[in-house]
């Protein structure tokens, strides 16, 4: 059922139906005609019942049973975020919080993750970021001797970003081999991506053209594959707070918590949706059954795509909720931190 316009709706209709879906989001719980007659409507509970009526006959507003209140459909809360919300930006804390795990020296998915997190806490939701699609481009490269058989590989790339991994060497390679290795990837492979400098190696070694001896060649061949190797096995989706979903409404409902559990497990499910909102322009919010990942679990998803320092789209970063999300506050704050997460991607 497709979202009427919300100038179809008298005045009266629009002041009780935004009163019903801010009292809903605010408390979690159906809003009754008393609730109503107490917020300076003017109307008698008899009047107001008739619109909660007549909103309910057009798929706005449902009533959990007989007795109780009303409180928003997936549709009305659709035709309440389009036309009728009004945005609060983030507040200077909460922009400094974001902006503090954003700016955090290190690989760049540490600071995804803190940033993930970051959100999570201010928003009481899951937070999820997903990882740019992209290879780390080397700046300097050290090969340091653990034991006969092992040596550290410190990768520093151009970002600031230093990994480290432990790669097995065969025995007898001398301490002067690690040094020259290490000389040869920082001289002539700075600057370039895992997958070019391990192109350009096995191109030199199979012409001839490096000084490397073959011990050297093979060491420098180790150093480099390590990091190829782990890119490719990186996450796709980084999630953090999937506790705050589990509230006292959903705990009631042991299957609801077991399929929004399965859900967030399925991290390929969730990034899939999560890749339908790179094209937006702005924030896009996902809301209940809209999307049939999260329509058994009614949950809601509000992501902003975030962009690189040339303008192109490289992943996006969201919240994930019960429907009864705190839109006008969360939209912002969504689009705020995938802004300050553009100023991070080189």
């Amino acid at each position: 059922m497709a979202s009427l316009p919300i100038s179809e709706l008298t005045t009266r209709a629009r002041d009780i139906f935004r009163l019903v879906v801010e009292g809903y989001l605010a408390t979690g719980q159906p809003v009754g005609s008393k609730t109503l007659a107490g917020t300076g409507l003017n109307l008698s509970p008899a009047s107001i019942r008739s619109v909660l009526h007549e909103l309910e006959g057009l798929g706005l507003l449902a009533a959990p049973h007989t007795s109780a209140g009303r409180m928003p459909t997936d549709l009305g809360l659709r035709l309440f975020v389009d036309g009728m919300m009004q945005v609060a930006e983030p507040t200077l804390e909460e922009r400094a919080a974001i902006e503090r795990q954003v700016a955090q020296p290190g690989p760049i998915e540490a600071a995804l993750a803190a940033t993930s997190a970051v959100l999570s806490d201010l928003s009481a939701c899951a937070g999820v970021v997903m990882v740019p699609r992209r290879e780390q481009r080397l700046a300097q490269l050290q090969l340091v001797p653990l034991s006969p058989t092992r040596v550290l590989a410190v990768m520093v790339g151009v970002d600031g970003g230093v990994e480290n991994r432990v790669v097995d060497l065969p025995l007898g390679v001398a301490p002067g081999t690690l040094e020259q290795a290490s000389n040869y990837i920082s001289a002539h492979l700075a600057g370039r991506s895992l997958s070019e400098a391990v192109r350009a190696i096995r191109a030199e070694i199979a012409t001839g053209r490096t000084a490397l001896d073959a011990a050297g060649c093979d060491l420098v061949e180790r150093g480099l594959a390590v990091w190829s190797e782990d890119a490719a096995r990186r996450p796709v989706l980084i999630v953090r707070g999937q506790a705050n979903l589990l509230d006292e409404s959903v705990l009631t409902d042991l299957e609801r918590v077991r399929l929004l559990l399965d859900d967030l497990e399925n991290k390929q499910s969730v990034a899939d949706l999560l890749d339908s909102a790179r094209e937006a322009e702005a924030t896009r919010i996902f809301i209940g059954a809209e999307n049939r990942l999260f329509a058994l679990s009614g949950s809601s998803v509000i992501a902003s795509p975030y962009r690189d320092r040339e303008g192109r789209v490289v992943g996006v970063v969201g919240v994930i909720g019960p429907t009864r999300l705190n839109y006008a506050r969360l939209v912002p704050m969504v689009d705020f931190t995938a802004q300050s997460l553009g100023k991070l991607i080189a």
